[in-house]
């Protein structure tokens, strides 16, 4: 105990005269999950320790010696050496402590005009710019799997739909495609997320700034900042830059979700339109014959654990007053969570989709029945002259017709077809076949050979350029 009778090892015990009771203590501390904050934190403290060197704050000397024990401190935590202790509450007590005990007083220097507030701001987001970085080069991965497969399937016809029922022919390239520019839209948004991070707190002290000539600017720059915040306030309050991040990738997770749950439902006997690798699917404990796509659809079941994140940091949000509350402790598990689950989706997809083997065979088949170019016989009568909306109501009736006799469009004969409209002519079947209706939708961005090929060409473009273009 110290002389006032207080524990020893808080920041924060002067003002107290009795220790935490240790269920408090257990239950208020972040340091099992903060600590993976602990390079940022170093970060921060070195161009903060410079800060006050520039401010007259601190001596040259007393720099010097203050990055010499920060440096060691990050030898001990890269070594797994650091001596961690919970009752310090946090990792940047941790680190403060430790540095007092490697550099001597000096080390309690390094937070003046500093507090715990604007300095987890800060940690938060050295961490937050860096992951979004490794997100865009993850989803680069994916889309140029994507990529690759739709170029190697640039012709393979296949069923499009709509409410899971057969629609129109497609090509499989321009599903796939579908898929990366879904992910291009997800790399804009992390883009937009991580300008907003970029955005540097420290100067912001507890609420009210601090008390000390700090230049910010300087502080922002040697932190590779785009600026500091303009409002200290706002700058230890505020968390919308997590919960975009966290938005994102709920968003994010959801595309994949999609794509997951477009390929497990292909690989069903049912549709057997595409079959999984070995090494990206399990078997069963009690049915041999099983092979299961066990990756895509854990793929699919993590998405709710992102919306949950999401939902739980909103959550913790909605009610605080301004500024610093402890509530907002409660952001990084969701954050770490979500930074976790999106890694690990990110890592497993590429050579997932890599892997794939479609039978394109059977995709085409299915691309050519069950009507699926009923729009193509209204086309064909609006080319006559006919204004769709009858043509509409001819070619329903004629399907009507060719279900009742178990045939397809192109295979009953001119003269039945001839009972619905005199305007079909023997010309009538070239635009009847699958070939014919892809090569109809040439319109930009749409599933004729041509356009696709154009798409293709963008896509590979913007791959070009890489992760952070």
């Amino acid at each position: 105990m110290t002389a006032a009778g207080t524990p020893p090892g808080k920041a924060w015990s002067g003002r107290f005269t009795q220790g935490a009771d240790p269920a408090a203590e257990a239950f208020t501390a972040s340091l099992s999950f903060d600590r993976r904050l602990w390079p940022y934190d170093l970060v921060g403290s070195a161009a903060w320790a410079r800060a006050l060197a520039r401010a007259k704050l601190i001596t040259a000397e007393e720099l010097e010696r203050l990055q010499a024990g920060l440096e060691a401190v990050r030898s001990e935590l890269e070594a797994g050496t650091f001596p961690f202790r919970r009752e310090l509450e946090d990792i940047h007590m941790n680190v403060e402590r430790r540095l007092i005990e490697l550099a001597g007083p000096v080390g309690g220097k390094l937070h003046t005009g500093r507090s715990r507030n604007d300095q987890i701001a800060l940690d938060e987001r050295l961490y937050l710019r860096e992951i979004i970085d490794h997100v865009d080069g993850g989803l680069v991965d994916v889309e140029r799997a994507l990529v690759a497969q739709a170029e190697r399937h640039r012709e393979a016809p296949m069923p499009g739909y709509t409410h899971l029922q057969r629609a129109q022919p497609v090509l499989l390239a321009h599903h796939l495609l579908a898929y990366v520019f879904m992910l291009e839209r997800d790399r804009a948004r992390f883009r937009d997320c991580r300008a907003r991070v970029n955005v540097m707190p420290l100067g912001a002290a507890a609420l009210a700034g601090a008390a000390f000539a700090i230049d910010r600017e300087a502080l922002a720059r040697d932190l590779r900042f785009d600026g500091p915040s303009p409002n200290s306030m706002d700058a230890v309050a505020d968390r919308d830059y997590l919960l975009e991040f966290l938005a994102d990738a709920a968003i994010l997770g959801m595309h994949c979700s999609r794509l997951a749950a477009d390929l497990t439902l292909w690989a069903t006997a049912e549709f057997g339109f595409v079959e999984f690798s070995d090494a990206f699917a399990t078997g069963s404990s009690i049915m041999p014959q099983k092979k299961n796509p066990d990756v895509a659809e854990l793929i699919r079941g993590k998405t709710g654990r992102l919306y949950g994140n999401l939902t739980a940091a909103l959550t913790t949000m909605k009610g605080l007053p301004l500024t610093y509350n402890s509530d907002m402790q409660e952001d990084k598990e969701p954050l770490f969570d979500t930074v976790d689950t999106l890694e690990a989706i990110l890592r497993v997809l590429p050579p997932m989709l890599g892997s794939l083997t479609f039978r394109t065979e059977r995709m085409r088949d299915a691309a050519g029945a069950h009507y699926s170019t009923a729009t193509d016989l209204a086309d064909y009568l609006v080319r006559q002259g006919l204004p769709f909306r009858e043509a509409h109501e001819v070619v329903g009736r004629a399907v009507r017709h060719a279900m009742s006799r178990g045939r397809e469009l192109g295979d009953l004969p001119l003269e039945e077809l001839r009972q619905f409209s005199p305007l079909i002519g023997g010309d009538v079947y070239a635009a009847l076949t699958v070939e014919a209706s892809l090569r109809a939708r040439a319109v930009l961005g749409g599933t004729a050979p041509d356009a696709v090929r154009e798409q293709l060409a963008q896509a590979k473009a913007r791959l070009a350029r890489g992760p952070g273009a």
